[in-house]
């Protein structure tokens, strides 16, 4: 079983920054991709950003420009740097992490979630 802490959330004004970040602990086999989402109150949960283990990377539209993923596979942690952010940014924002296990394949692990809000 693998284990994903979230943390960097908090209340932002608009044009600020965070950084949110993700910790994977417990039975790790060999973690391939990383990502964030989001999902805003009365919408579905949509994808941020994420990368591969190598460190190719993929941004929604809405983000691109002021959004930055990256990892750090020693620490088996991925962030998300987030600039200029507006208000409708906010949403909880959830960490999703795939583990490579060669006989059984990916499984996928989600963290619980932290909310980002930015308003004045």
């Amino acid at each position: 079983q693998v284990q994903l802490v979230e943390s960097g959330g908090g209340l932002v004004q608009p044009g600020g920054s965070l950084r949110l970040s993700c910790a994977a602990s417990g039975s790790i086999f060999s973690i391939n991709a990383m990502g964030w989402y989001r999902q805003a109150p009365g919408k579905e949960r949509e994808l941020v950003a994420a990368i591969t283990r190598g460190g190719s990377t993929d941004y929604a539209d809405s983000v691109k420009g002021r959004f930055t993923i990256f990892r750090d596979n020693a620490k088996n942690t991925v962030y998300l740097q987030m600039n200029s952010l507006k208000p409708e940014d906010t949403a909880v924002y959830y960490c999703r992490i795939t583990d490579y296990n060669h006989y059984v394949g990916g499984m996928h692990y989600w963290g619980k979630g932290t909310l980002v809000t930015v308003s004045s």
